[in-house]
């Protein structure tokens, strides 16, 4: 005679306590080691390492090669990460009040800005940049950085002025991540020189304005 062991409701209850504890330890473990992947790119990338390899990630992370390769499957997902990490510190600079009411020392004061700006986010924007055409989530940020950055030079220009498509496109190239990458790494210049030809652009372009 065989006999059927049944299991207690406190049994039941403690079994699936145990595997929801489980499960919780699993994601609590997967969202650090995903977190520092994502630290760990970050720091390789501020070095100048704008395109770390697998291997250095595990290095610099303190992860194996195998836990590393599971989350860089989803990498949309650690860039939106970092996105917002960056975001989170442009964005008190980018939304500094003027200090000055005349729009013309309010431009300038948008230069300093895009300098400062600029030059804190300038590997992890190379990198970006490196990335952006094969994802979603980087190609789109850029363009939403673009939007901003150029609607910061509308809100800036008198009416009359923000209507100037000429104008606009010479400030918005002018005052681009792309020019100041130019000169600070294929003219070489300090952060100081590379604003002052930024500045000296944007006056070029407004004098007798």
């Amino acid at each position: 005679m065989q006999y059927k062991v049944v299991q207690s409701p406190k049994d039941a209850s403690e079994a699936v306590h145990t595997k929801s504890g489980e499960q919780d330890g699993r994601r609590l473990r997967s969202q650090r080691s995903r977190q520092q992947i994502a630290d760990a790119l970050m720091k390789l990338v501020r070095q100048g390492n704008f395109l770390p390899r697998s291997q250095e990630l595990a290095e610099a992370s303190g992860l194996s090669l195998r836990t590393v390769f599971r989350h860089i499957e989803d990498m949309e997902s650690l860039y939106r990460d970092l996105t917002e990490q960056i975001e989170a510190e442009v964005m008190p600079i980018l939304l500094r009040p003027y200090v000055s009411t005349d729009w013309k020392d309010q431009l300038e004061e948008a230069v300093a800005k895009r300098a400062e700006i600029y030059e804190k986010i300038l590997p992890v924007k190379m990198s970006a940049d490196l990335r952006r055409f094969r994802s979603e989530v980087l190609m789109e940020n850029y363009r939403r950085s673009a939007a901003i950055e150029r609607a910061q030079i509308k809100a800036v220009l008198p009416a009359d002025l923000s209507g100037d498509g000429e104008l606009l496109e010479a400030i918005d190239l002018a005052l681009s991540f792309e020019s100041w990458r130019r000169m600070r790494y294929d003219q070489n210049l300090s952060p100081e020189m590379a604003q002052k030809i930024m500045l000296r652009l944007v006056r070029s372009l407004v004098h007798g304005l």
